[in-house]
Formats: C-alpha cells, structure tokens, sequence
C-alpha cells in the first residue's frame, strides 16, 4: 500500500476504535467512583496533602507493583528529583541515563545539579541498552572504594536512570547487574510503566528506588501526580520526610532540619488516583486489545509495531510503530493528523536539545535511527465502551 492508503485505512481502524470527532493520542477516562471520591475529600475538609486518600492511594500502589513502600508528589518530576537526592547524588556527580526520553528525565538531573551522560537505546525495546552501557562504563570508567569515577572528567558516575518507554520493559535486569558491578545505583524511570512486568515483577521493583508519574495523559490519572516506590524502609522514611517540606513532626511547632520540598500529593489528586486503581486491571486489559488490533493492522507490512521482549509484558500507554525512513513517518503523520486523528512523533534527542548538547555520548547510532522512526498511535482506553473491542 502507498503511505496514503495506509494513512487511510489507519484513520478507519482508529476511528472504528474511538469513533468520531477528534482523536487524542491518549485521554483520561473518569467511569468509576471519582466524583464520589472528590466530594467526599471536599465535605471532609481534607483537600491538600494530609489526608486519608493520600495514605490509601500509596497503598494501592505498594499493593499493585509489590514494592514494600510508595511516597506520593506532586508530579513524576518532583519524584524523580527527590529520588536522585536519596540514591546519593549530588552536585556534579554524574548520572547515565538515556537520551532518548521525555525532557522531564534530564530535568530531574539538573535540578540535582548533575551531568547527564547519554548511552544508547536498544532498537526493540526503546530502552536503555546493558551492552551499549557496558561498553561506555568499559571506556570511560574505573572503581575506587566501591564508587564509580569517570577517568577523563574526574567526576563519580553516581547513578544511572533507565526508562521503559512508552511502558515497555527494558532489559533491566541486565542494566542493573552491569550498573552492580561499578557500585551505581540504579533508579528506574518508570513513568509510563505502570502495570508493564518482567516475568512477575513490576517494572520499577528492580532498582534502589523508582519513580511513576499520573499525569493526565498516563494509564491511570491523579491529575498531576507521582510516586517514589523503593523496598528500602529508611529511603522511604527520608522521601517523606524531604517531600514534605522536611518537617520534624509535632502539634504546633514547625521545626525543619534541613532543606526539603513541598513535594507532597494533595488528597484531592489521592482521591482520584484511589478510583482509578479500581478501574486499572481492567484498563490494561482494554489497552492490550487495543494494541492486539494494532498489532493485526500492521502484520505482513514493512511497519513494524514494538511489542515487549519474551517474558515481558507492557503496558501499552503509547502504542508505537517503526516506520522504514523518515520521510515515510513524516508522510504519515501528516496523513493522520489532517484527518484529526493525533499521532505523534517520538522526542527529539536530549543530546539535540541546547541545554544537554555538551553533554558526553556514546554515539547514539539506535537513538538517532529510532528518532527518525518511531511514530506514536491513539492509544486510549475507548470512554464508556469497556466491553466494545471484545465483540
């Protein structure tokens, strides 16, 4: 098929999908308990961030991914910032992570006040790739007491942040035993990757500590919102304390024993993330039909839709397919959304970007191939029709 025959019949596929109108790449769906929620939080007077959803909500988090402790924010952001902070990093220390992520991933390091290092992707997952980090820490790293050092900056390479893109796992196992054997501590990206396993173990349970993010346009919504996930009781009391404005607990005084952050959900954002958990098993099965169909579209074509590795299972956030050049990814999205069906491009590269172009390195040959590729399909959970796609 011509690049407008596929545009078309894809425009009629997703339109069989999500009807008429308008198509986003992905919306919330509120058809649970959330207004019933959100007027109890408002009669109870408890809207900012003490409150009982609040607690709840970390709960159901715990619970679903199977980490020991959750510490809600305002955003992934915030989240990720803060866990930067309890994995040891500090002010020019180093941090690998991937330059192909959303800008949010970079920003957390500079608020850290460290340096990114960008190593490359693998093209099947879209994630950080354990060869490309081994090879990288092989070049340009040495161990001395336990700790990581950089041989041409002078600088200690203090972590490394993963993210499984779009909600499918790397091959994170890999990347933290290469990042074990250097002393780094690993903290996964998981921001998208709500409901994505390996094997039987959620996504975000393999580092030191994990970060999620519910914003708005995230499998499950708290409006604005994040979570720090980690097993390691001690890291979870600091985030908690450091998220809330570091304050030593008492019933009228307001003592602070060091710098902290107003980085605590509110109970209002809990509220609606406490009926979104309802909901969420049966949206990650919606969401994996929906791909299914994706999946059956493309199949016999040149395109390529990414699927999770063997004994890996995603989460389908942002359903994605490889195209064979850019020119025919532009072609497409230009298709698709002048006939009002949203599609979008994967980010530029952090490394292309002016505040990290000095950035070091390792080349990025999958990063740059995956950016003139990649292309992102209307991936919503279909309002009011939970039942439609099995008919």
């Amino acid at each position: 098929m011509t690049i407008e025959e596929t545009g078309q019949s894809l425009v009629d596929m997703v339109r069989d999908i999500h009807g008429t109108g308008f198509i986003p790449l992905h919306r919330p769906v509120f058809e649970g308990n959330e207004k019933q929620y959100l007027v109890d939080c408002i009669d109870s007077n408890f809207v900012s961030s003490v409150g009982a959803k609040v607690v709840e909500f970390e709960q159901h988090i715990a619970a679903f991914t199977g980490a020991k402790f959750a510490i809600a924010t305002v955003n992934g952001t915030a989240a990720l910032h803060v866990a930067l902070q309890l994995a040891g990093v500090v002010r020019d220390d180093e941090v690998i992570t991937q330059a192909l992520t959303f800008i949010a991933t970079c920003n957390a390091l500079s608020y850290a006040g460290a340096h990114p290092v960008f190593v490359d992707v693998d093209r099947d997952t879209l994630g950080l790739s354990p060869e490309a980090l081994r090879r990288w820490l092989a070049e340009h790293a040495e161990v001395r007491d336990g700790k990581a050092w950089n041989r041409h900056t002078g600088r200690c390479i203090r972590a490394c942040v993963p993210m499984h893109t779009f909600g499918i796992p790397l091959r994170i196992k890999e990347v933290v035993a290469v990042c074990d054997e250097y002393g780094i501590a690993v903290v996964e990206d998981a921001a998208e990757s709500l409901g994505s396993w390996v094997g039987n173990r959620h996504t975000g349970t393999f580092g030191r500590l994990a970060t999620l993010s519910f914003n708005g346009n995230k499998v499950i919504t708290t409006g604005g919102g994040g979570m720090i996930i980690t097993d390691d009781e001690a890291l979870a009391r600091r985030a908690k304390h450091l998220t809330t404005t570091a304050k030593i607990p008492h019933p009228y005084e307001f003592v602070h024993d060091e710098v902290g952050y107003n980085y605590r959900m509110p109970n209002l954002n809990a509220a609606l993330g406490c009926a979104q958990m309802e909901r969420l098993p049966q949206m990650l099965q919606i969401k994996a039909e929906v791909a299914a169909r994706y999946r059956d579209f493309f199949a016999g074509t040149d395109v390529r839709f990414v699927d999770p590795l063997p004994g890996t299972t995603a989460n389908y956030w942002l359903n994605a397919i490889v195209l064979g050049s850019e020119a025919e990814r532009d072609a497409l999205l230009e298709y698709t959304n002048s006939h009002e069906v949203m599609t979008r491009p994967i980010w530029r590269l952090m490394s292309r970007l002016p505040m990290f172009a000095h950035c070091q390195n390792d080349g990025l040959e999958n990063s740059l191939w995956l950016e003139a590729r990649v292309l992102n399909l209307p991936s919503s959970v279909p309002e009011s029709e939970f039942g439609k796609l099995k008919a």
